[in-house]
């Protein structure tokens, strides 16, 4: 490291600003990332970046040129008191800005659409598009106090704190929370995306490179929050079915009256892996009725409906009433929404 006593004027200060850069720790993973949706993001960042430098560099350039041009000892430098208007000047101040305000918002239009966490995957990277027959890889995300639960449904495997998927495959993520709102987040997979609780939020993302990759929770939530963190793996398919297997092999049993233990909180856990799930455990913790007896959420709510529609039947009021027995689930959705829409005037109740 340099004296910086030894150095003066200039020299003092390069040498302090490169110490402070060998000091930064500057992580560059967002700009240079293992996985498409990633480096989709970084891409978008580099862009904006560009053109709001457009707008920086001239400025700061014309302001040190000012600075020098117009010092005190200066005498010989124009000066003309009486000045006050360029219409050449007036139209690039207004309209250089504006120009790039223009290609800020139509980018950010079209990255937010093109990076909807929701959105299904239409490539694989850059020059690989997706095929119509490639089956997303699904995880169940439960955000804990404060550790992470992945469920694989398909697999019928979970682990906490350790995360795993093949490389090139789709992977789509489905997130909820167990008691404070979080965040998940795997810098070199995609941008950060919300877990709360009695909600589900989705993120459909894709790793290119094998290697493993830190997981974190990017959003407070309580004395356990700077240990909320996992390793995700990208892997082979053939080292994906490996790890699945010894999954299988050698983890535990993961019932309700399991999670109902792990639940509690705790602070860095280590990684645990479970050979078989209850198929139904996502489905309860998102709505809230893993204890036995507890009525789900989706149930409450259904029956709420109900009631609410056979008063307004009751009333007089147009209604269509969905039967007794028909509870709100993800596979009857669309048939339960299509139901609760009011006929047109004059039609008959339908009972």
């Amino acid at each position: 490291m340099p004296d910086l006593k030894k150095l003066h004027g200039p020299s003092r200060l390069v040498a302090a600003l490169l110490v402070a850069a060998s000091l930064a720790g500057c992580n560059t993973v967002v700009l240079n990332p293992a996985g498409d949706v990633a480096a989709q993001s970084g891409n978008l960042v580099i862009i904006a970046t560009l053109l709001m430098l457009i707008i920086i560099v001239p400025v700061i350039v014309l302001i040190l040129l000012f600075a020098f041009k117009y010092r005190e000892s200066n005498e010989p430098a124009d000066y003309d008191p009486e000045w006050h208007h360029s219409t050449v000047l007036e139209l690039v101040i207004w309209s250089v800005p504006l120009l790039i305000i223009i290609a800020l918002g139509a980018l950010t239009w079209i990255y937010t659409h093109k990076l909807d966490p929701y959105r299904p995957l239409d490539r694989i990277d850059a020059n690989r598009p997706l095929a119509a027959d490639v089956k997303p890889l699904e995880v169940e995300v439960v955000a804990m106090d404060w550790k992470w639960l992945f469920i694989y449904p398909e697999q019928g495997i979970a682990t906490i704190n350790e995360l795993a998927a093949p490389v090139d495959r789709p992977i789509r993520f489905k997130l909820t929370a167990t008691t404070t709102m979080n965040a998940f987040y795997v810098p070199d997979l995609a941008g950060m995306i919300y877990a709360m609780p009695s909600m589900q939020t989705q993120l459909n993302a894709v790793i290119n490179k094998p290697g493993v990759y830190k997981g974190m929770s990017s959003h407070y939530s309580g004395s356990g929050f700077a240990g909320m963190t996992f390793k995700f793996h990208g892997l082979s398919n053939g080292d994906f079915d490996a790890w699945v297997q010894k999954a299988k092999t050698e983890g535990a049993t993961l019932d309700r009256a399991e999670y109902v233990k792990l639940e509690k909180p705790s602070e860095r856990d280590p990684v645990r892996l479970f050979s078989t799930v209850d198929s139904t455990l996502y489905h309860a913790v998102l709505n809230r009725c893993v204890e036995a007896g507890k009525m789900c959420m989706d149930e409450i709510m259904a029956k709420d409906a109900m009631a609410n529609m056979k008063a307004r039947a009751a009333a007089g009021k147009s209604v269509s009433l969905i039967p007794e027995d028909d509870v709100c689930t993800v596979a009857n959705a669309p048939a339960v929404v299509a139901s609760l829409g009011e006929p047109a005037p004059g039609t008959p109740v339908a009972q």
